[in-house]
């Protein structure tokens, strides 16, 4: 499976969901601390999905795009149950699975280690066509592990959805197309640093940092002590898993 062809709706869209996002200070750019993620990889930029649940509006929106997209990029009625990935993804998936009329359940981390010793809450969707969604993904990593969870189960899970995609690391739609899930999501760094055109959100030294980090993230990432390839990333979140 290959990346979706942007259509004019998704640009929109894309644009759409960056500006809501730029808006509520879900966007960090700190060039000269990097964050470490939990892959290992060195990034300039930030971006806290987690904002948006306190923002009725900017959530109601976002949440009418995601199923917009959704929709159009897999069909009407071909979802039958929607999971959310521990934690962020929870409330999103509840919304989103709330406009979709369907089932809800969400995915742990890790069994919690007592009563049922549950993995899934809610119920198991055995057998049903069924929608991962998270808040955002770097390298998919993630996304592996709940989709793995899902299908030991019973589940049926071909597609992932994500708010915000990084879209710069190297290896994420390979690695998920290899287990057969397509990746759909909203916005990316790219959309984020667009939507900068209409409004100075960040200095012009701060954007072209974040430039260069994006045009070229695994030479970025070595160069402020980082991890310096998607294998090494992998090796370094499976450590930590």
């Amino acid at each position: 499976m290959t990346k979706l062809h942007m259509t004019d709706w998704d640009r929109d869209a894309a644009l759409t969901t960056a500006r809501i996002l730029l808006e509520i200070k879900a966007v960090n750019f700190r060039p000269a601390e990097p964050y470490t993620f939990t892959s290992g990889w060195k990034s300039p930029v930030y971006i806290d999905c987690r904002r948006i649940i306190y923002f009725p509006r900017a959530r109601a929106k976002i949440c009418e795009l995601a199923v917009e997209k959704l929709s159009r990029h897999i069909g009407y009625e071909s979802i039958d149950a929607v999971a959310g990935g521990e934690t962020a993804g929870i409330p999103f998936a509840a919304w989103i699975a709330d406009r979709m009329l369907a089932p809800m359940a969400y995915v742990r981390k890790q069994p919690k280690g007592f009563g049922r010793n549950a993995l899934i809450e809610g119920d198991v969707p055995d057998g049903k066509r069924t929608l991962l969604v998270e808040d955002l993904t770097t390298d998919g990593a993630s996304k592996i592990r709940f989709t793995q969870a899902l299908r030991d189960a019973g589940a049926i899970v071909d597609h992932a959805f994500v708010v915000f995609f990084y879209g710069v690391f190297p290896g994420s739609f390979e690695t998920l197309s290899k287990m057969g899930i397509t990746l759909h999501h909203l916005a990316t760094w790219w959309d984020v640093l667009e939507a900068c055109r209409d409004k100075p959100y960040f200095d012009e030294t701060a954007l072209a940092e974040v430039r260069r980090f994006l045009e070229n993230p695994v030479a970025w990432s070595a160069a402020h002590g980082g991890v310096a390839s998607a294998e090494e990333a992998l090796s370094h979140k499976t450590a930590k898993a």
